[in-house]
């Protein structure tokens, strides 16, 4: 009963703590921070997510701030599948009071993600004020279920969050600049603005590499165990070299049990062919005994195709390029894996992988400007001979998009595997499109329009 007591108490000191912190918070970005990290001294979650209201459509919610998350990407897969999550059960349900949720309330194609971007326990606790107004909502994740007496006492820290965020919000549209300031301002701006009409010609910075063009795939030709791999990379080999080997200890026996089969199938085809002169059973079952003869051939030739598989030669001459032996020997592969390449080392192109947030309009002969960090100072001209029209995950993670490139002067001292950066130019523009492309489109994804 003491214990109970305590714990009682204990809660009760950090929910006032909470309460006070929130109401101490000098910014909204410090409050928002102070939700999703500092709620779980008094309520344990594994995961935290702030949401606020769209300032045009209040059905519609976007991802602020989450636990143990400095930066939000809103490129991110996990920012998408939660906006439109939660969005989507608003559009099909009430969701005015806290609610307790689960894979089970959602459609299909949420359920399967559910998994990958969320706990299976989910709170959600909306930030509304005495008079109704929905400034949004916190996520809390875990993997236990809840209890009520856990949602009261969010209920409560949420109602205190919602009135601290409105008396910041209402604190900054407060504050205004001093009469001088917006004089300065104003004629900065004016200044700016005059030359707002000068044309400029818009590039983007983006990572590159110098790769082989139209290189040869060495793929796994069937399912199995590489052994030994022959050729150290970077190698130049001929047409024809054997350049690695399965483990062929199951395919021999395998062939040689689909030759004694045969072996064991003509002899009874044989038996019943002689016998068919004498015995008309014995002449019922020699088509059957020629069948079997033939599917034990056909056995037999398949065994022989895949040990004539067990050694893995180029396809042509040129550099072979991989990683290391050490990364191949002994490991399992599937057939169509990719194991190896081979290349010319003097056709070589330019792989250029675009961030999506700095994405710009590209043509085919677009120039680009290569800056190798083997030589930081001298720069290679080059054009664009393709860009994806969709984005793809980079091996680091990135969400980008792939732009292939040529040099405009071939240098075949450059050769393959170089990195460094790429700057990427599009047509003019006016000195104001260059200045706030990236202001208009943060503010399109914040306005929703």
């Amino acid at each position: 009963m003491v214990e109970q007591v305590n714990s009682e108490m204990s809660r009760l000191s950090l929910l006032m703590q909470l309460e006070t912190m929130a109401r101490e918070a000098d910014s909204i970005k410090a409050l928002q921070f102070m939700m999703v990290n500092e709620t779980r001294h008094l309520i344990p979650f594994r995961q935290a997510f702030l949401f606020a209201s769209d300032v045009v459509n209040k059905n519609k919610f976007q991802l602020k701030s989450a636990s143990s998350i400095a930066i939000i990407d809103r490129n991110a897969p996990f920012v998408y599948w939660l906006e439109t999550c939660l969005n989507h059960l608003h559009e099909e349900s009430n969701m005015e009071g806290i609610q307790y949720l689960d894979a089970a309330r959602f459609s299909e194609e949420i359920k399967e993600e559910w998994k990958e971007y969320s706990l299976p326990f989910v709170l959600w606790c909306p930030l509304s004020l005495a008079d109704g107004t929905n400034l949004g909502g916190i996520w809390l994740a875990r993997e236990t279920p809840w209890e009520d007496s856990e949602a009261k006492l969010v209920k409560r820290l949420a109602d205190t969050y919602a009135h601290a965020w409105f008396a910041l919000l209402g604190k900054e549209k407060l504050t205004k600049k001093p009469h001088y300031e917006r004089i300065i301002l104003g004629s900065v701006l004016f200044i700016i603005i005059s030359f707002f009409v000068i044309p400029v010609r818009i590039s983007a910075l983006a990572p590159v590499e110098i790769v082989a063009r139209d290189p040869v795939i060495v793929s796994a030709p069937m399912d199995g165990v590489i052994s030994e791999v022959l050729v150290s990379p970077n190698t130049m080999v001929s047409k024809g070299m054997p350049l690695l080997k399965y483990e062929d200890t199951g395919l021999r026996n395998q062939y040689e049990v689909a030759e004694k089969t045969l072996a064991v199938a003509v002899a009874e085809f044989h038996k019943a062919s002689q016998a068919a002169f004498r015995d008309a059973q014995s002449n019922a079952n020699v088509a059957l005994l020629k069948a079997q003869v033939e599917l034990s051939r056909a056995e037999t030739r398949y065994a022989m195709d895949l040990l004539e598989q067990v050694d893995v030669k180029a396809l042509k001459e040129g550099l072979l390029i991989y990683t290391d032996k050490s990364e191949w020997v002994g490991r399992p592969v599937q057939v169509g894996e990719k194991i190896m390449q081979i290349a010319d080392p003097k056709k070589i192109k330019l792989r250029i992988n675009l961030p999506v947030e700095d994405a710009i309009f590209l043509v085919d002969g677009a120039e680009v400007k290569i800056f190798l960090d083997i030589e930081p100072l001298k720069s290679i001209s080059g054009v664009v001979t393709h860009a994806s029209y969709e984005a793809a995950l980079t091996p680091e993670g990135v969400l980008a998009y792939r732009i292939d490139a040529e040099f405009s002067d071939l240098d075949t001292s450059k050769r393959i595997g170089l990195q460094g950066t790429a700057k990427l130019y599009e047509e003019r523009v006016s000195l104001f499109y260059y200045l706030f492309r990236r202001p208009i489109s943060a503010l399109r994804q914040f306005v929703g329009v």
